[in-house]
């Protein structure tokens, strides 16, 4: 395995004046809902409303000075941009984004308040993929992924040591389930802590890459799908290099969610725990609501992994108006 926890220890030091460690929580109404102890990682009250700081900033400060003198390129589904904008800006590095038309606008215009420049190409992840890897040839910038790299796995992990750390006898993990940089990362971390606990990857049932290719023991390609939990879309990449193996390896089960079952968990988080949350950071609190986590022991620990909703849209789903 590429990324070890020596990695992600290593990654804690070199971002931890720019990142904000976040809390984690008793959740009162899940552990009664539930019967067991239920806590919430606010990780969507970390600086750019996501978990994405940690992987992006890591990176960025992994560049030599030639690569960041020629800046970098992602592609996102926005809130990876939103971070790697965030994190170059403060290192005085030039950040080009690539994004699907797909993504929410809220997430597009805040990338563009960054400063950084955004490119709107085709109607999926892989279209936007495919330009940044254009660029990345064409112009010679540092393509900087939104997942598959080992610096940004090993950044996203730092949260998993956060959780270890304030819940040492953690038994189960509800991380949402992507590209797999997030679950990877976590996952390893929480492992090399706490070998014992499970590890379980949330993500909604239209365009689900990874339990898809996990299904089919490779990587393979889903049709991109709208959902609430936009975050989520997205494939992961048909020559993957690191994050599907460790995904592979280290998660102990996926779960999918009806589109039903992420409002539900969205309307959850604000009505209950009075926080405002994205659909893809409620799919933790989405798979409790809806008893979809099978043989549940505790501590529980459930991932808030984002804020950055359109809130027209929370207004709608969550407030029914």
């Amino acid at each position: 395995m590429v990324v070890n926890i020596s990695d992600i220890e290593r990654a804690r030091l070199r971002i931890r004046d720019r990142i904000r460690p976040t809390s984690l929580e008793p959740s009162y109404s899940l552990s009664q809902m539930c019967g067991v102890s239920v806590h919430l990682k606010h990780e969507h009250r970390q600086t750019t409303g996501s978990f994405k700081l940690r992987g992006a900033s890591n990176a960025v400060l992994q560049l030599s000075r030639d690569e960041q003198a020629q800046g970098v390129v992602t592609a996102s589904t926005g809130n990876h941009g939103r971070a790697l904008s965030f994190a170059a800006k403060t290192c005085g590095v030039k950040a080009t984004i690539c994004m699907s038309d797909l993504v929410p606008e809220n997430k597009v215009s805040e990338i563009r308040r960054l400063g950084a420049e955004v490119r709107i190409v085709g109607h999926s992840q892989d279209d936007a993929q495919e330009e940044a890897e254009r660029l990345a040839r064409a112009e010679g910038v540092c393509l900087v992924p939104a997942f598959d790299h080992p610096a940004v796995i090993a950044g996203q992990g730092t949260l998993g040591l956060e959780i270890v750390e304030a819940l040492p006898d953690v038994s189960t993990v509800l991380i949402q389930l992507s590209g797999g940089g997030l679950a990877a990362g976590v996952a390893l971390a929480v492992k090399s802590r706490r070998p014992k606990a499970r590890i379980i990857g949330i993500t909604m049932e239209r365009g689900a890459a990874m339990k898809a290719s996990l299904d089919a023991s490779r990587p393979v390609q889903v049709e991109e799908c709208e959902s609430l939990a936009d975050s989520l879309g997205g494939g992961i990449g048909l020559d993957n290099r690191w994050t599907f193996a460790m995904c592979q390896d280290l998660l102990d089960d996926v779960i999918l969610l009806s589109e039903q079952e992420i409002a539900a968990g969205m309307q959850h988080a604000y009505l209950q725990e009075r926080e405002v949350v994205e659909g893809a950071g409620a799919v933790g609190i989405a798979a409790l609501v809806a008893n979809k986590v099978g043989n549940l022991n505790g501590p529980v620990v459930a991932l808030l992994s984002g804020r950055n909703v359109d809130m027209e849209l929370h207004r709608r789903v969550v407030c029914g108006v």
